[in-house]
This record gives C-alpha cells, structure tokens and sequence, in this order.
C-alpha cells in the first residue's frame, strides 16, 4: 500500500523536483542524482510527514537540503550570495541567469531599504525557512508571509528591470 502511495507521488512530482534541482545545479546529471536522493529521503521521512504544507514544498524543502548537502559534501561553500542568486532568479530563466556581483550588492542595497519585517521574511525564505515557521516568528498568517515576500520580491525585481538589469 505504502509502495504504491509513493510510486504516485513519484510520478506527480519527480518532474517538479527535476526542474528546481535542475535550477539549483545547473548540471543535468547532478540533477538527475539528486531527484533520486529527495525520493529516498521523502521515503524515509514520510512517516515524519505531518501534513502541515503541501506535498510537492516538502519535497522542495527535501531538495533543498539534499542540494545543501550535496554542496557540503562537495566542500564548495554556500554562501548568501548563491542563495540569493537563486531566490531572485526568475523562475522562467533560471538556467540561463548570470548574476553579476554587482547586481547581487544592489539586491542586498534594496533589500537594506525595506522595513524590517520584509527584510526578515525574504531572508529568512533564502535560509530556507518555511512560511509556516516565518509566520509563527512574526505573529502572522501564512498567507500575509507569502504576500509580504512576493511583493518585496517583485518591487526589487521591477526597480532592476527598470535600472536595466536583465534576468534573460
């Protein structure tokens, strides 16, 4: 019976993860690698599952960290630039995005300008922190989380596109 659930959630979402891996690594077959492993681990932890987001973000969440291990294991460093490149990519283009340090020091300017409590949710979406565990931290809906760093995101997004800087 459990064989056949996961089987199902495989199938639904293997292509999903792919993809976000795929704009993670930027490696087909490192990509391919990891997918495998966020399946096995989804497995193991299924148990562990309690229903409290989506389906298809705990196995993003579950990709994520396999990616953060994976570059651990690799002994490449993670920094907050990486994140961010990645967390202000657009989704369409993320395989072909080249940040710039430059661009990445005018995120970090206008992230700086935000108020606080913008601030702390985009960063802490970049830390991986889940908008479950961003709201309980500011007393707010999940929902309201959600609104708040989409519309901090895509007022930063806009102010680039309009000082010329190009996700394509």
């Amino acid at each position: 019976m459990a064989d056949s659930v996961m089987q199902k959630v495989y199938e639904q979402h293997k292509d999903a993860v792919y993809a976000y891996l795929l704009s993670l690594t930027h490696s087909k077959p490192l990509s391919e690698d990891l997918t495998s492993e966020v399946f096995i681990s989804a497995i193991k932890s299924l148990p562990g599952f309690k229903g409290n987001s989506d389906l298809k973000t705990w196995l993003f969440s579950i990709a994520r960290y396999t990616w953060y291990g994976h570059l651990r294991k690799s002994k490449k460093e993670l920094t907050p630039e990486d994140l961010l490149e990645v967390y202000f990519s657009d989704p369409a283009g993320l395989e072909s995005t080249l940040l710039t340090q430059e661009l990445l020091d005018r995120i970090h300017d206008l992230l700086n300008r935000e108020p606080d409590k913008n601030r702390d949710i985009v960063l802490m979406r970049i830390e991986g922190y889940s908008f479950y565990e961003i709201a309980r931290k500011h007393q707010i809906s999940e929902s309201s989380a959600r609104v708040l760093d989409f519309r901090t995101k895509h007022k930063i997004r806009t102010i680039l596109l309009k000082e010329g800087y190009s996700y394509e």
